[in-house]
């Protein structure tokens, strides 16, 4: 057995021998040829033993280890400071030293020097980031003291806390180490890639973080990276978020910190045309390590580009290790709690859980003796050291970080939910102070004072019955899609625009349009925060409407997504930014200018035309054809056909596109066949006809006893629609909440035999289960 292989000796069987991060690389560069992986040497775990045995090291450290009650913080500390102790008094033998500059003359120039684990990088222990990596090692002096830390970094204290955990013997673990040709991402960029969604384990998407120079930086969250979320079925970039990169990691004496120019914080570190290269990449090593194991097998890769050269190349790739130890679609846990309580504290919420404890703040690692077991750690930011203290918490909340920082990767793998990038977590919370984290909320984590009450319930999704009628989701925010999408569902009934508008664009679209127009500075100064990234304002709207929508429809890909054009009243517009410049105030805004007339009108007409932009972005660009759309409060026929010219005239074929009108105004029901003329079909909205058909103000409580959708009225006009439309053989649905709300209402549903019921989801399995014991009666 040799002290030194090359990479290209070496594959995924010889993790004994070189570790799981070393027999990775050697496998992707025997095997995949397509993808660029650096030219290196690996020194073996024989070399490991051999300067153990030679040095009397692993004799010492079999004494040693029986003094010591390694479950405590304060032994282990001890521990691992006299074990790192004895690697670094000793010698690397004369034999090994000679292999190894050997090797390197071979290798020449600038390397970086990682550690390989016999244990490491294996679907349910990953030992992410705990060993020593030195980047940027020249010459032969310095690479033989590169290689002797990261041989002592075995024995790291955060190393021996995840050996505890993880139930892996000390005495039995081998360290490899790799010496690669540098790559120079310090001129460049580098980050992390996932050939899934972290959070929720949607298989669909590639999720890359890039920042500039190396990527340290993204695992101790101190900086925000630029985000892409590449489909996998289509191949394209379906959401492009810029981060917030002021600064970054270079070479250099000053300790290698350097603020980024604010030219190039406005740029994205990587081009469209680089981020699909990365996404085909880990979509090919997902593959391939997949058919190897017999099963999905997601990945965690990290990349770099050589600033020199401008190639990329994939510097690691590991197992996911937490959604690819699950079984698949089996079951949910769900997690409710409802308060009317206000959160003390917000952040990005990771995983889905809910935690309580006692919070314990702690500044630096030198505060770490003090924490106890189910104690909540909070702190600015964590990194590897932090892990002895993680595995004792029954959460985690920092000031910094992303969903990609080192707190948020060992939380998921501890399964503990965490609230990361909260900003003031330290100075708000105090310890001892009982606390109740809440990661239910998709990506808003929320803290609140005091212990709040919760739920948790099991559903298994295998038993599940089949049902005749459809039964698909009512979903709004685009940050709920891929989660939602583990929901027995058949598609998305309701797909509504307003929250993307309201929350991720935030400015009334007129005001983006006419923004070169305005005269109003401060106002202007607000729209130019808020759209940084884009001179032309109207590409904003377009480019977050598109990417709002795409996410949505790709949660469900190739299940159809019904999208409601937008159908904000004039007073909730009048309350976008800038919207008061171009709304008119209205007695009853319910009943007023929205839906059809709006789009039609010569003022708005433009915003319309914007929306449909995005839509064809999202269906065209994107791919994503299973995006068909609705046209609320569309009042006349006239008016429907006029907005499907202008559809049309906008680039939208009726080819392959369907176009649907929501039937909630009694004119609907009136003319369904002359509306189910120019329209593929109808989705009903009980809300709004039924407050229309029974002239009631729905906003208003003290009449709510009037009347509802069990009402004869409604129930006949729904009726009459449901039979019209199968008259005709269109599509006919309802995606009001009434379905889950009243059992009789459902039942005359089942009856009429309507095609699809659209629900919240946090009623689809309830009413799923409730239409399953319907179908058999009636």
């Amino acid at each position: 057995m040799k002290n030194i292989l090359w990479l290209n000796e070496v594959d995924y069987k010889d993790i004994l021998l070189v570790g799981g991060k070393n027999a990775s690389l050697g496998e992707m560069k025997k095997n995949l040829k397509q993808v660029k992986i650096p030219n290196g040497f690996c020194l073996t775990t024989k070399a490991y033993w051999f300067f153990l045995k030679k040095n009397n090291i692993d004799k010492e450290l079999k004494t040693l280890i029986k003094k010591y009650d390694l479950k405590k913080v304060s032994e282990l500390c001890e521990f691992g400071k006299k074990a790192r102790a004895l690697f670094t008094k000793a010698n690397l033998p004369l034999e090994l030293v000679q292999d190894i500059k050997k090797a390197y003359r071979k290798l020449g120039g600038e390397t970086a020097v990682r550690s390989s684990a016999v244990c490491e990088d294996m679907p349910n222990a990953s030992f992410a980031g705990q060993f020593e990596t030195m980047l940027n090692v020249k010459g032969e002096k310095e690479l033989l003291k590169a290689i002797k830390k990261c041989l002592a970094s075995t024995f790291n204290d955060r190393v021996i806390a995840y050996r505890e955990e993880k139930k892996i013997s000390h005495l039995k673990f081998a360290l490899s180490v790799g010496v690669l040709k540098m790559i120079r991402s310090d001129l460049a960029c580098s980050g992390i890639m996932f050939t899934l969604d972290t959070e929720t384990g949607f298989k669909n998407t590639v999720v890359i973080n890039s920042i500039w120079g190396l990527g340290e930086m993204i695992v101790q969250g101190k900086i925000t990276p630029d985000e892409f979320y590449v489909f996998k079925p289509t191949n394209a970039i379906i959401v492009k978020n810029l981060g917030r990169k002021t600064s970054k990691y270079v070479y250099n004496k000053k300790g290698g910190l350097k603020e980024v120019v604010e030219k190039k914080q406005l740029q994205f570190s990587l081009t469209d045309k680089e981020a699909l290269i990365l996404a085909k990449w880990g979509q090919i090593i997902e593959d391939h390590y997949s058919k190897r194991a017999g099963k999905w097998m997601p990945q965690d890769i990290e990349w770099a580009k050589d600033g020199k050269t401008k190639e990329l190349f994939i510097v690691q790739s590991r197992p996911e290790t937490i959604h690819s130890v699950k079984k698949e679609g089996v079951s949910h846990l769900e997690y409710n709690l409802e308060t009317k309580k206000k959160p003390i504290l917000k952040g990005i919420a990771i995983g889905e859980k809910v935690g309580q404890g006692k919070a314990s703040v702690i500044n630096n690692v030198s505060g770490m003796a003090k924490f106890k077991q189910g104690d909540v750690l909070v702190t600015k930011m964590t990194d590897p050291d932090w892990v002895p203290i993680m595995r004792m918490a029954s959460a985690i909340i920092t000031d910094e970080g992303g969903r990609t920082c080192h707190s948020a990767i060992v939380s998921r793998e501890l399964g503990i939910p965490a609230v990361v990038g909260t900003q003031k977590g330290t100075k708000t919370l105090k310890s001892g102070q009982l606390i109740t984290i809440d990661c239910t909320h998709s990506l808003e984590g929320r803290v609140y004072n005091g212990k709040v009450p919760y739920t948790v319930k099991r559903q298994n999704f295998s038993k599940f019955p089949k049902l005749k009628t459809k039964m698909t989701v009512n979903i709004g925010a685009p940050e709920i899609a891929f989660k939602t999408s583990f929901l027995p569902n058949h598609g998305v009934g309701l797909a509504r625009e307003e929250f993307i508008i309201a929350e991720k664009i935030r400015v009334h679209p007129l005001a983006l349009y006419h923004f070169d127009k305005l005269k109003d500075k401060k106002l202007k100064k607000e729209i130019q925060e808020i759209t940084i990234e884009h001179k032309d304002k109207k590409q904003f709207f377009i480019k977050e409407l598109a990417e709002g929508i795409g996410q949505i429809a790709a949660a469900f890909y190739p299940k159809s997504v019904i999208v409601r054009l937008s159908d904000f009243k004039s007073n909730e517009y009048a309350n976008l930014v800038g919207g008061y410049l171009f709304e008119n105030e209205e007695e009853n805004p319910m009943i007023g200018f929205r839906g059809a007339c709006r789009y039609l009108d010569k003022q708005y007409r433009p915003a319309f035309e914007m929306e449909i932009k995005a839509i064809k972005r999202a269906r065209e660009i994107f791919g994503l054809k299973n995006i068909n759309i609705m046209v609320p409060f569309c009042r006349t026929v006239e008016e429907g056909r006029k907005v499907i010219k202008l559809i049309e005239k906008n680039g939208l074929s009726k080819k392959d596109l369907k176009i649907y009108v929501m039937a909630e105004i009694p004119s609907n029901v009136t003319l369904a066949d002359k509306f189910l003329d120019i329209f593929d079909g109808m989705s009903i909205g009980s809300n709004d006809l039924t407050q229309l058909a029974l002239g009631l103000d729905r906003d208003n409580a003290k009449i709510a006893y009037i009347g509802n959708e069990k009402d004869e009225t409604v129930k006949e006009m729904i009726e009459k629609i449901i039979k019209t439309c199968k008259k005709r053989k269109k599509y006919c649905g309802i995606c009001g909440e009434a379905p889950s709300t009243y059992e009789e209402f459902v039942k005359f549903l089942i009856k009429n035999k309507i095609e699809s019921m659209s629900l919240n989801p946090n009623n689809i399995l309830k009413t799923w289960q409730k239409v399953a014991k319907l179908e058999k009666n009636v």
